[in-house]
């Protein structure tokens, strides 16, 4: 697929990868684990596995609590015994991720453009409400769009096709910015443009055509756009 910047009237974001840096989690892991990177990746894997599994047996709960499940899931897997106090320290670290070093300036340059910006996350409220205070990107966004408002994860097109009401724009005319693979694949899916924010030099999955824009930083993305 090719990028349609004559198309574009909306852009949403991904939070978590795309805004704020999930691997700094780790951080939080180093002060009660002995080899914290192995436990930071199996949970991070399994919190976004468990997603994919809920939306198929409909067994929704908010992300926070996903995320909870999988930290104790990845501490057991490993051997690890902390207390529920010391486990939720470490779940907290979820509300103040590092930002990524483009994204206020980034946003800025594309809301001067003219584009109105929103967030659509597997995030629930509380956890999207301290990400973008924590970003400081408040001023700049029109509306973050929880999956907990449809109690549904990504990739299923409902919660695009939501994101697209929400924002009032036709869902042909957003471009969706994420990190994730499958966030691109999804957002295709509903009728979006894909744009995949590939920071790190990764390989894209190859099973299913590709994103429509690829960027390493939201400044790849004005320029595209022409603002």
């Amino acid at each position: 697929m090719s990028f349609d910047p004559d198309r574009v009237e909306t852009i949403t974001f991904d939070s978590y990868s795309t805004i704020v840096d999930v691997d700094a989690a780790e951080s939080a892991l180093a002060d009660r684990v002995d080899d914290p990177e192995p436990v930071s990746k199996l949970w991070r894997a399994r919190s976004l596995e468990y997603t994919f599994v809920a939306n198929e047996i409909d067994a929704y709960q908010p992300f926070y609590e996903m995320n909870r499940d999988a930290l104790q899931h990845a501490l057991d897997a490993h051997g690890v015994d902390l207390s529920t106090a010391e486990r939720d320290e470490i779940l907290a670290v979820y509300h103040e991720l590092d930002v990524f070093d483009d994204v206020r300036e980034g946003i800025e340059r594309l809301r001067a453009g003219g584009y109105d910006c929103y967030v659509v996350s597997n995030g629930n409220p509380d956890m999207l409400a301290s990400m973008v205070e924590h970003a400081d990107i408040a001023d700049l966004l029109a509306d973050t769009i929880s999956a907990d408002e449809v109690e549904t994860f990504k990739p299923r097109a409902e919660l695009y096709r939501h994101a697209a009401a929400r924002t009032g724009t036709p869902i042909d005319e957003i471009a969706h910015v994420t990190a994730a693979w499958f966030d691109v694949m999804g957002a295709q899916h509903a009728g979006m443009q894909g744009v995949w924010a590939d920071r790190k030099a990764s390989p894209w999955e190859p099973f299913d055509g590709e994103p429509d824009l690829t960027v390493e930083s939201l400044f790849e993305l004005a320029d595209a756009l022409g603002v």
